[in-house]
């Protein structure tokens, strides 16, 4: 092999090299590994390479000069190629006691630390605009909803708008990739079913109390929802709920009956509908935690929206289907006109996709996304309860609902047992948290 052009000879003044890294720009001396062999002690000393171990040859030089480095043993040019790594290249240099040393010469790119993106230089500030967004979707969906109600009086085909809506965004998000569909076969489906017809069953019986009754009664009954959780975890699966936690869902059952005593909009078919989807949303919880489908959430959410889509229809064409047709369609169109009939079905569908996909966080495991999964149990239990609260709020001021003393009265109870209740479930879930972690260490 022949040497490289006009090289400039390196002299070793160190009595021991440690090692040889050679860079685009610079050559530096590292580590140096014995073996023994005897030069004469003040000759020039020139860095040759170990040639290939199937070859005897005699080592060749290597040249330094102002052109980009080449290895003379095997005439390739180093060039700089980002954060490729180059394979580390060995060579024999002599000190100045005449032992031989192996150098290790490793030839690479620097590589340059990775710029944080906004979230991890600002989580503060990334968290409270999901929390922003958390309300400010369920605000808008609540109100727009029943103002659709107002003159579009048709809960089961509502429901089917909704979930078509997000069923239409899950599929257009996979076709361009965001997020990559996860495969699905028929074990994932039998395993997604029993959650995707709960979830429509409390879907659609929440849409028929919001058309009978006051937005703000309709929320007040579902803060009995963590009743019938902590009733299903302690009958159902058998888990022990601690005292103090059924002590503080006392207030929620008390606030709920007052409110429902004296509240002006009330009547059994939406008291009895909120009913049912809470026992239906507690057990889309049960069988969630069962699902342990190793998909990400995103996908499971849309699987459960086409899987629950699916359910929903039925019985919006059996139930409403021939007053639809003969004069629903009409009436609505008759008020409000075709374009804003439909802008209206469209935006109440994507405002409910959304704050599913975007809101619920991890406290709601069957629909956990990816906002709100970065607080503590604590900030979210806090947080939800603050949510209901300003749903209530916004609705009886934009509709102007009339509420008695004792309805109100009764509602801050029940939103006030929630919290307790929320705090509570919250610090136990914190401590499990940190008692595995010392376990875990």
């Amino acid at each position: 092999m022949a040497s490289t052009a006009n090289p400039i000879q390196y002299s070793i003044k160190t009595p021991r090299i440690s090692s040889l890294h050679l860079s685009s720009t610079k050559v530096c001396c590292a580590k140096v590994l014995n073996s023994t062999r005897s030069l004469t002690s003040n000759a020039r000393r020139l860095l040759d390479f170990s040639p290939l171990p199937e070859k005897k040859e005699s080592s060749p030089r290597v040249g330094f000069c102002g052109e980009p480095l080449k290895f003379s043993g095997g005439s390739q040019q180093i060039r700089r190629r980002g954060t490729v790594d180059f394979p580390v290249v060995s060579a024999a240099a002599a000190d100045a006691d005449g032992h031989a040393h192996e150098i290790e010469i490793e030839v690479s790119d620097g590589y340059a630390e990775p710029s944080k993106s906004f979230g991890e230089r600002f989580p503060a500030l990334v968290t409270g605009f999901f929390f922003f967004m958390w309300y400010f979707l369920n605000v808008i969906f609540n109100i727009l909803n029943k103002k659709v109600y107002n003159y579009f009086p048709y809960p089961y085909f509502v429901s089917v708008i909704h979930l078509l809506v997000g069923v239409v965004y899950c599929l257009v998000s996979w076709t361009v990739g965001l997020p990559q569909r996860a495969p699905i076969n028929k074990e994932l489906l039998v395993i997604l079913t029993p959650v995707a017809f709960c979830h429509a069953l409390g879907h659609v019986m929440s849409n028929v109390s919001f058309a009978t009754v006051a937005v703000s009664f309709t929320h007040t009954i579902k803060a009995l929802e963590p009743f019938f959780n902590a009733a299903a975890s302690q009958f159902v699966l058998g888990h022990q709920i601690p005292l103090s936690l059924w002590l503080s869902l006392a207030p929620v059952v008390i606030g709920v009956s007052m409110a429902s005593l004296t509240e002006l909009s009330f009547n059994w078919t939406g008291f009895i509908s909120a009913m049912i989807s809470n026992i239906a949303f507690t057990y889309r919880s049960i069988y969630s935690k069962k699902a342990m489908t190793g998909m990400d959430s995103t996908n499971v959410y849309a699987y459960t929206s086409i899987i629950a889509l699916l359910f929903c229809i039925p019985p919006a064409v059996l139930i409403e289907g021939p007053q639809l047709m003969q004069y629903g369609f009409k009436a609505a169109i008759a008020k409000v006109g075709l374009f804003k009939f439909l802008s209206d079905l469209f935006w109440i569908g994507m405002f409910y996709h959304l704050y599913n996909q975007v809101c619920c966080g991890n406290k709601k495991p069957e629909l956990a996304t990816n906002t709100l999964e970065r607080v503590a149990p604590l900030t979210h239990a806090v947080g939800n309860v603050l949510k209901r609260v300003f749903v209530i709020g916004f609705s009886i001021v934009v509709f102007g609902n009339k509420i008695s003393t004792q309805t109100g009265i009764g509602t801050a109870v029940a939103i006030a047992g929630v919290a307790t209740y929320s705090l509570i479930k919250a610090n136990m879930e914190e401590g499990k948290r940190k008692a595995a972690l010392a376990a875990a260490s």
